[in-house]
């Protein structure tokens, strides 16, 4: 039992920056990822209006 508090107190505060730095790391993954792919789907519809419009 006190090697699990001693393990839990251990991990607690160090671990934490890591988990932010990490959640930054994703959040610019999503956004590296999403605003060219959120592009290319507005330059289909874009395309698909003057396809089917005549």
């Amino acid at each position: 039992m006190t090697t699990e508090s001693t393990a839990e107190s251990a991990d607690g505060p160090a671990a934490e920056p890591a988990a932010e730095r990490r959640t930054w790391l994703m959040i610019l993954a999503w956004v590296w990822v999403g605003v060219p792919f959120a592009y290319g789907v507005y330059e289909l519809f874009l395309k698909l209006t003057q396809l089917f419009s005549g």
